[in-house]
């Protein structure tokens, strides 16, 4: 089917459809956009929105054949291609993510990473080389690489982002805390881990802070009963 204009929002949602449909027991055939959205706590008719992007397989009172709507899922999420991925960037995060095996089967291929420290050179990190910043450009060259991936400190990530671009990548994913200048032909993805923590950790006060209060009341309640 022809792919259509599709939000951010809805990227996003698209994997937790998947996962829950590959979650399903074998024996259940059919799935229905409001059990999707039940299960998942969402509005019913986003999902349907969301589904009919991916896939025309929906059928009145019968909802979609499983195994049919994960493989349009796939297909739309280009989980049936490989696109071939560089991290700079070897520490904990940069580590963690060349040993996240989960990649290949969402269509990412991390080929090699790259570090400054000379230390880190000529070693593997689950069976991927890490080589040094000079050899980038070649490597993505060789290897046809359309993703760069920057797990590096704030200060160094727009050298990277700058020495990535050079080298051809297509689109940058970024785990530095900090926003990337990049020419408009260049896709950038951040990803605001400390945001995200921030939103978590205040929410999180919120909620304890609220339980107190509730906990206040209830106790004044039973004094004065």
């Amino acid at each position: 089917m022809e792919k259509r204009a599709i939000s951010n929002r809805t990227l996003k949602r698209l994997p937790l459809y998947l996962g829950y449909l590959k979650g399903m027991p074998e024996g259940e055939v059919n799935v229905s956009a409001t059990s999707i959205a039940e299960r998942l706590g969402l509005n019913e008719v986003q999902v349907r929105k969301d589904l009919a992007l991916a896939s025309s397989g929906g059928r009145p009172k019968v909802g979609y054949v499983r195994r049919a709507l994960i493989e349009d899922l796939e297909k739309f999420l280009r989980y049936d291609a490989l696109d071939r991925a560089v991290l700079v960037g070897t520490g904990y995060l940069g580590h963690a993510l060349l040993c996240y095996q989960g990649f290949a089967r969402r269509g990412l291929e991390i080929v090699a990473g790259f570090d400054a420290d000379p230390a880190h050179h000529g070693r593997e990190i689950c069976g991927k080389p890490v080589l040094k910043m000079d050899q980038l450009a070649d490597t993505c060259e060789r290897m046809q690489v359309r993703i760069g991936i920057i797990t590096v400190p704030d200060y160094a990530a727009q050298q990277v982002c700058d020495q990535l671009v050079e080298a051809g990548v297509l689109a940058i994913w970024n785990f530095a805390p900090i926003r990337l200048n990049a020419p408009e032909r260049v896709l950038v993805q951040n990803e605001g881990i400390e945001s995200s923590l921030a939103v978590l950790s205040t929410r999180l006060a919120e909620r304890l802070e609220a339980e107190v209060v509730a906990k206040t009341d209830r106790a004044a309640e039973e004094g004065n009963a």
